[in-house]
């Protein structure tokens, strides 16, 4: 992809003058060109350092010599997620071919779009680089095209972390197997996994683990120490680990002793437990590694500007459940596949699309008490499939992926806790301004 260069004054006022053949007709294409130059000075060819090397010895300082690096908030926080390949080992996940342009038509209502506050109302642009917020990143395509971008609190080439917004990579992979009849998801796991057969998951059908449906006493726990998740979190990297804990996770989930506290099938108890088991049925179904799996099937086809990454803490495994790290742009890119303005490779056929966004089952999530505004269902890693169609996922402090293929809009957002996590959160906010904005006009 050509990056845009840097634009002079004079050369924005010929391209003015160009364009309009003489004086401009209104303040709209002012704001127009003035966005242009912006997105041009984000992505132009000088290269503005997203830190310096006293600040990231002062934060490596920071990182908690008794507990997992993860547990400081604030601005450690805020330079942890974006600089996870100095702490922890990575494995790559690589692009190939044309890079797909995005082109702007940049839609001055979003940034205009009016964010309650304690302060009163705030425009969307003034509001993610308000105390409000901890946006690091927001990125909104319409009809393929970027209408809003921008970086409050990062250079737009870094690769934040997006956490639990990875699990739908690990989803993406399932179904694309499944379609070729590699995998059943009707079926237990053992029968692609042997190894489970002498462990808690014997029986669980692979669409159970898809929908966080297993039964099992292994939510997500990051306080008990003792817990059968924070035991998984220790084996793949992704807790405290001390002398004596398990450092493999496939060992790990294949001596699984957990309680089925609940049938299967019948309630929603969100584990990423069972994303490293899908993970992990991926290797097992492609003979790759689970990063290849996912460049050879997805990454390599959509026309992305830059390689991305896992984070691997453990023997180089893969954290498929939480550690992807990308460009914006390119989760963007990624997000674009589930839209009608896709014109790349095949990867989500509309079989896949009309499964995600009708046939979960709504009594998952009621079972479980889990209430939101519109909530149709979760599906195959989606926490939320609403009732306009949106499909959307969460990372855990302020990261997020929001589609809707009916709108075609694609969002991508990246944040952090503050200390006392007195930040706006930023998903709702996104949720609600995609609404106003799109629902339902051209």
């Amino acid at each position: 992809m050509k990056l845009i260069p840097m634009l002079s004054v004079t050369y924005v006022v010929t391209l003015l003058a160009v364009t309009y053949g003489g004086p401009m007709r209104d303040l709209q294409s002012v704001i127009f060109f003035v966005c242009i130059l912006t997105s041009a000075q984000m992505y132009g060819a000088e290269f503005h350092p997203a830190t310096t090397f006293e600040t990231n010895q002062r934060q490596h300082g920071h990182l908690p010599a008794s507990d997992i690096w993860w547990t400081v908030y604030g601005k450690d926080q805020h330079w942890n997620f974006r600089n996870l390949h100095q702490i922890l080992p990575t494995v790559n996940v690589y692009r190939d071919g044309e890079i797909h342009h995005l082109e702007q038509t940049l839609n001055p209502d979003i940034g205009a779009h009016p964010i309650s506050t304690p302060d009163g109302p705030l425009p969307f642009n003034q509001f993610i680089t308000s105390d409000y917020s901890t946006a690091t990143g927001v990125i909104i395509l319409h009809k393929g095209k970027i209408a809003f971008e921008a970086y409050p609190r990062m250079q737009p080439y870094e690769m934040p972390i997006y956490w639990s917004v990875s699990k739908v990579l690990t989803g993406l992979l399932i179904r694309i197997l499944e379609e070729r009849g590699k995998i059943d998801v009707s079926k237990p796991i053992e029968k692609y996994l042997p190894e489970l057969s002498t462990s808690a998951l014997k029986g669980t059908t692979v669409r159970n683990l898809l929908d966080m449906a297993t039964g099992l006493d292994c939510a997500d726990d990051y306080e008990d120490k003792s817990s059968c998740y924070y035991r998984y979190s220790i084996a793949i990297g992704d807790g405290y680990w001390q002398v004596g804990d398990p450092k493999d996770p496939y060992v790990y989930v294949s001596q699984l002793k957990a309680d089925r506290l609940h049938p299967q099938g019948q309630h929603f108890s969100y584990s990423s437990l069972n994303t490293f088991v899908l993970s992990w049925l991926v290797e097992k179904v492609t003979g790759l590694s689970f990063q290849d799996a996912f460049t050879r099937e997805v990454w390599w086809k959509i026309g992305a500007e830059a390689n991305a990454s896992f984070i691997a803490p453990h023997q180089g495994v893969a954290l498929a459940h939480g550690g992807f790290l990308a460009r914006l742009r390119d989760l963007a890119r990624f997000g674009l596949i589930y839209t009608p303005s896709y014109d790349g490779p095949a990867i989500v056929h509309p079989e896949h699309l009309k499964l995600l966004l009708t046939q979960g089952r709504r009594q998952l999530l009621e079972n479980a008490g889990v209430k939101w505004p519109g909530l149709r269902h979760n599906i195959y890693q989606w926490d939320a499939v609403l009732d306009d169609d949106t499909l959307f996922k969460g990372g855990w402090a302020g990261q997020g992926l929001l589609i809707n293929p009916r709108l075609d809009v694609v969002a991508v957002f990246t944040g952090y806790y503050k200390e006392d996590q007195s930040e706006i959160p930023l998903g709702p906010q996104i949720l609600n301004l995609i609404k106003t904005v799109y629902a339902d006009k051209p």
